[in-house]
């Protein structure tokens, strides 16, 4: 086992496949969708693919790695209105933290973070999305609940 195979392995416990629900504003219908979490070849990259049923949501694929010089995870997101973005990531004890606060492949007209919580099984992810279109006064954008398939 590499390094960075060994700094990607706490990573495990998202590989398979999971439904996705959105609970997102009153004006747009909530949403159910299917993601798979796998690992690309050598357990270096985890990649994330998601479709999402309704026009309003964009579907999306998402390259988590390690970055030594931050030691975080670093998520390449790539979605289907031609939107990327990287975000900084840690994954300790359960909890799922992503983060946007800085520029990077497009320009940072609001900050982003999300916070999510492994059930006790292992079999479901209770998550929050967060923005702060000032870069520092954070609202609620949506809630994801994330549940294993397989």
């Amino acid at each position: 086992m590499t390094a960075t195979q060994s700094l990607m392995e706490p990573l495990e416990p998202f590989v398979g496949e999971w439904t996705i629900e959105a609970e997102l504003a009153a004006a747009t219908p909530d949403v159910e969708a299917k993601t798979v979490f796998e690992w690309m070849a050598g357990k270096q990259f985890l990649v994330q693919r998601w479709e999402i049923p309704v026009p309003e949501a964009p579907d999306g694929l998402a390259v988590i790695g390690f970055d030594e010089d931050t030691q975080l995870y670093l998520q390449h997101y790539f979605d289907s209105r031609g939107v990327a973005r990287l975000y900084e990531m840690t994954f300790s004890d359960g909890v799922w933290k992503l983060w946007r606060k800085t520029s990077d492949f497009t320009p940072l007209s609001f900050s982003q973070r999300f916070t999510g919580q492994f059930g006790d099984d292992g079999n479901s992810i209770e998550g929050r999305w967060e923005i702060a279109h000032d870069h520092t006064t954070w609202e609620h954008d949506f809630d994801l609940t994330y549940r294993r398939i397989t």
